[in-house]
């Protein structure tokens, strides 16, 4: 349990201090209450293995949880018993706390959904939303299996996703890195040997030397710059507009926008039909897939569907006239508004986008690694070639 640290007065107008474990602040006060004694100031005392960067806890161990606890669920076992055992058996200590608060919470007689509602960081509105579903519906068994299967697509699709980027990211910067060390440190060497040469150097071999010098006399300013433009982005994403330009120059980027786009498709598709056949109501779901959609620009259109379907209009015309989803997607849409199976119909968009994402990240991977080495040996070869040239020249001359 959590320590805190207290001061406070006596009936006699004493003045104490001291540390104590328990659940919540206002356990300590009531037992400082009976024992007549008014708190001052109560502080709870910072735990070093409880200080975390973000949540602590990595998309997968939330998987796992959510599989291990449909199938506890599922065998009939206790509800408490089931969060008992995963709290004991999680590796990650972090996740296990939070666990077991969320046991705790339970055994005090809230709901497993209002208990999973106060730890935001690793239960997001989706995540409780279909397990208040469940609850109500007495089917907190099948949401949950539902919830998982969601969870492990999601997280494929991700992997995915982030594998095609990966490997561009590294290649060009181990690219910089490499040209950057070879203009900085090499061709001033090939300058200073070139400089006692009574001849004039090739052009590519001065172009390279101009470079050089000007990444030396020059190199505090670019790094300054290139922190300045990181830092930029990091604050203009705060700023919605800056933010919603952003997203809009990723889905129109060349070659990942596509796949940024149909994996956003993917996932609006595969997270709105999880909500829908989970019995969640259709503005409380795109409400909830507009906040997890990751890009501005889809979430604009997923909210003006929202003021659509409260206006008593359809979901598929904003999606349409927001030209980012595919004419195919708000067809089907389309649809099954009139067929009354938009969560299947939404799932079938899922299946065929996550298909598609597969096919992208294959393309992707085929076109950007014979590019990459293209890249790198056009880039390091002509730094060598050029800081050469004058040797061939002087063996040409001595000969």
């Amino acid at each position: 349990m959590p320590v805190f640290d207290y001061t406070g007065r006596t009936s006699s107008g004493q003045i104490i201090s001291g540390s104590i474990e328990a659940k919540a602040k206002e356990d300590i006060l009531q037992l400082m209450r009976r024992q007549r004694i008014v708190v001052t100031k109560i502080r709870r005392k910072t735990n070093l293995s409880e200080i975390t960067i973000g949540s602590g806890v990595k998309t997968v161990e939330i998987s796992r949880f959510t599989r291990q606890f449909s199938v506890m669920i599922e065998a009939g076992l206790p509800l408490v018993q089931c969060l008992d055992i995963l709290a004991t058996q999680t590796p990650n200590k972090i996740f296990g706390r939070m666990i077991g608060r969320v046991r705790d919470s339970v055994s005090e007689g809230n709901t497993l959904a209002a208990s999973m509602r106060k730890e935001k960081r690793i239960f997001d509105d989706l995540y409780v939303n279909m397990v208040e579903a469940g609850e109500l519906g007495g089917a907190l068994d099948v949401i949950l299996k539902r919830l998982a299967d969601y969870r492990e697509k999601a997280d494929q699709i991700t992997r995915k996703v982030k594998g095609a980027l990966t490997y561009p990211v590294i290649v060009l910067t181990m690219l910089v890195l490499i040209a950057g060390v070879m203009l900085t440190f090499i061709v001033p060497i090939f300058a200073g040997m070139f400089e006692g040469l009574d001849a004039e150097l090739p052009k590519p071999t001065q172009i390279v030397i101009g470079i050089s010098d000007w990444l030396k006399a020059n190199i505090l300013v670019l790094i300054v710059l290139i922190i300045l433009f990181i830092v930029g982005i990091k604050v203009g994403r705060k700023n919605p507009k800056i933010r919603y330009i952003l997203d809009w120059i990723v889905l129109h980027f060349p070659l990942f926008g596509n796949l940024v786009r149909k994996s956003s498709v993917a996932r609006f598709a595969r997270t709105l039909s999880t909500l829908l056949s989970s019995g969640v109501n259709i503005i409380d779901a795109l409400t909830i897939v507009a906040k997890t959609a990751g890009n501005d620009v889809i979430s604009t259109a997923i909210n003006n569907s929202v003021i659509s379907i409260s206006e008593g209009e359809t979901i598929s015309k904003p999606l349409e006239e927001s030209k980012v989803f595919p004419p195919m997607v708000t067809q089907m849409i389309s649809v099954g508004e009139k067929t009354g199976n938009i969560d299947e119909m939404l799932s079938k968009i899922a299946d065929f986008y996550e298909e598609e994402v597969d096919a992208a990240v294959e393309t992707l991977t085929a076109m950007i690694e014979p590019l990459m080495t293209v890249i790198m040996g056009v880039v390091v070869g002509g730094l060598l070639v050029a800081m050469y040239l004058p040797m061939f020249d002087i063996i040409g001359k001595i000969q």
